[in-house]
C-alpha cells in the first residue's frame, strides 16, 4: 500500500489528481466514483502502487495517461500530475501508446479461487481449461497462474495485486451464470467454447468410449437407455447421454446465449 491520502492539503511529495474510467470505478468507494480524485502523496511511489492503494488491481488496467502522455507502471507521479486510468480495451486499437497488459495468452487457460466453484463447473462444461482446488491458498493460486501461464479468476482484488500475477480478472458478480458471462465477455470466448470435452470433476479431457467397455459401470436403467459414453482420460470418470445430458445441453445453450446483454 503506497503512502497517500485523499486530501487536498499541500504534501512535501506532491499532490496529484486521479481519474478512473468505465468499470475501474467498481473498485472505488461510491463517493469517489466517476470523478477526479485529489491525492496527496506522503512518500515517493510508483503509479502502480498509487492505483493499487486506491483499490485497483494492476491486472485491470490497460492504459495510463499522465498529463495526456502514456506511461507505464513504473512511472513516479510528480506534483500537479493529472493521471487518467483506463480499463481493458477489447475493440479499440491503442497499439500506438503504452499498453500495460502483457500480450493475451495464446490459449486461454484459467485458475480460479476457492469461492468460484460453481462457475468453474460451468466453464469446464463449455470446454475451457480451468484449474481449481478447494484448499488452494492465495500464494498457491498466484504461483500456479504464473508457472502454468493461466489467467487468475478471483473475487479477491488483493490477490490480483501480487506482482507475480500477470493475467487476471476480478469477477464482479456473485451469481455463477453471470460470472461465466463476465468471463466470456472479458476474454471474447464466444467462438472458443467446446462443450462436453472436459471433465467437470477434475478438468481432464474426455474421450468417447464404446458403451460395451464401460456399461458395467453405469446404473442399470442408464445401461439400458444410454447410447454414447465418454471417459475422462485423467480421473477415469464416466459420462453418458442420460436425462441429465439434455439438461446440460440446455444449460450450455443458455450460457452461450448470454452474448447479447438483452438476453439476460
Amino acid at each position: 500500500m503506497p503512502a497517500l491520502q485523499r486530501v487536498s492539503n499541500v504534501s512535501p511529495f506532491g499532490n496529484v489528481t486521479v481519474r478512473c474510467y468505465a468499470e475501474l470505478n467498481d473498485f472505488l468507494p461510491v463517493e469517489m466514483r466517476q470523478q477526479a480524485i485529489p491525492v496527496a502523496l506522503s512518500s515517493p511511489t510508483t503509479v502502480k502502487d498509487l492505483l493499487e492503494g486506491l483499490g485497483i488491481p494492476h491486472t485491470e488496467v490497460d492504459l495510463i495517461l499522465v498529463n495526456g502522455q502514456s506511461v507505464d507502471f513504473s512511472y513516479r507521479p510528480g506534483d500537479g500530475d493529472y493521471i487518467s486510468v483506463y480499463p481493458v480495451f477489447e475493440t479499440l486499437d491503442i497499439s500506438t501508446v503504452t499498453r500495460l497488459r502483457p500480450k493475451p495468452l495464446r490459449v486461454p487457460r484459467f485458475v480460479a479461487d476457492v469461492h468460484l466453484g460453481r462457475m468453474v463447473a460451468y466453464l469446464r462444461l463449455l470446454g475451457f481449461d480451468t484449474a481449481y482446488q478447494r484448499d488452494s491458498d492465495d500464494s498457491t493460486l498466484a504461483a500456479q497462474a504464473a508457472a502454468e501461464h493461466r489467467i487468475l479468476l478471483t473475487r479477491d482484488r488483493e490477490l490480483l495485486k501480487r506482482r507475480i500475477v500477470t493475467h487476471g480478472y476480478f469477477v464482479r458478480s456473485q451469481e455463477p451464470r453471470e460470472q461465466v458471462r463476465e468471463v466470456l465477455l472479458r476474454f471474447d470466448l464466444w467462438n472458443s467454447a467446446q462443450p462436453f470435452t472436459r471433465c467437470l470433476r477434475c478438468n481432464g479431457m474426455l474421450r468417447e468410449i464404446p458403451k460395451e467397455a464401460v456399461g458395467h459401470r453405469l446404473p442399470p436403467r442408464s445401461r439400458a437407455y444410454a447410447h454414447q459414453c465418454w471417459q475422462c482420460i485423467q480421473c477415469g470418470h464416466i459420462y453418458w447421454d442420460g436425462t441429465h445430458y439434455q439438461r446440460l445441453t440446455d444449460l450450455v445453450t443458455q450460457l452461450l446465449s448470454f452474448q447479447q446483454p438483452n438476453t439476460l
